[in-house]
């Protein structure tokens, strides 16, 4: 191989790396009227709308086409079976979809180097949260607090839906929220890379207040009813509880990440 070849090579990869890491900070949001509300939020940046090519004309599709060609955005057109697969919810789609860019969205490998680095972080997991509500709580408490950001599987809790987005009150698109595939793998990763994994619960727990602050943690939030799961409950370093008055045994999920996310300060 020449010299001409192997730089065309990197210049290949590297293209390839910078597209890859672009779609994979997209977050897609399905649904007439929610899309119509995000187009017409000019501080989201849309990539792409994506239309059924059997939605009738008029009404709010009109309203819809015309926020993307004021804004300049792409629109693709697409048979149902083909937007299904984009929105991965055909039941509730509408025929609409779009993309938007979220720099933040991103899966937890392309961080590990500003975990990793610097003053010690603290992240959020959650595992099994299948409320959107309390999701989208959580999200917007974390955005909001000194965390750096969420751990969020893809599977197992919540799909990022209009209800996700509604509750976070738009912070999704604005937060830090790393995905990883599989949580107890992601969990042992950063674990070997020196982070303590703190579980939440009510028995046999050391205070919130007591955990030392000068070290990267994650606390991680159990399923609204089951709390932590055993496989993650087994990777934890420690036990961490709320200290509570007058009989009163737990909060709820969204509450509960309000207070640690806000205690990491």
């Amino acid at each position: 191989m020449n010299r001409i070849q192997a730089s065309d090579q990197r210049s290949d990869s590297a293209e390839y790396l910078k597209k890859k890491v672009f779609f994979d900070q997209l977050i897609t949001v399905y649904g007439r009227k929610p899309v119509l509300e995000i187009l017409d939020d000019e501080k989201l940046d849309i990539y792409r709308l994506h239309l059924a090519d059997s939605n009738r004309g008029g009404g709010i599709i009109d309203q819809i086409k015309q926020l993307a060609e004021r804004r300049n955005i792409e629109v693709l057109y697409h048979n149902r079976a083909q937007l299904a697969r984009i929105s991965r919810n055909s039941k509730q789609d509408q025929g609409v979809a779009c993309d938007i860019h979220c720099p933040g969205y991103q899966p937890y490998e392309q961080a590990i180097n500003s975990l990793t680095e610097g003053d010690p972080k603290v992240l959020i997991a959650i595992d099994g949260v299948t409320n959107p509500q309390n999701l989208g709580m959580i999200i917007r408490s974390v955005t909001a607090s000194p965390c750096y950001g969420l751990l969020l599987p893809t599977k197992g809790v919540a799909e990022i839906s209009s209800l996700v987005i509604k509750a976070s009150a738009g912070t999704v698109f604005k937060g830090t929220i790393l995905r990883c595939d599989s949580l107890p793998s992601a969990l042992k990763n950063l674990q070997q890379r020196g982070f303590k994994l703190c579980m939440l619960s009510s028995h046999d727990s050391t205070p919130l207040a007591d955990i030392a602050r000068d070290q990267s943690i994650i606390y991680i939030l159990g399923n609204e009813s089951e709390g932590v799961s055993e496989s993650i409950a087994s990777l934890c370093d420690y036990r961490v509880g709320i200290e509570m008055n007058n009989g009163v045994e737990s909060l709820n999920v969204a509450v509960t990440a309000a207070l640690v996310a806000f205690n990491a300060g």
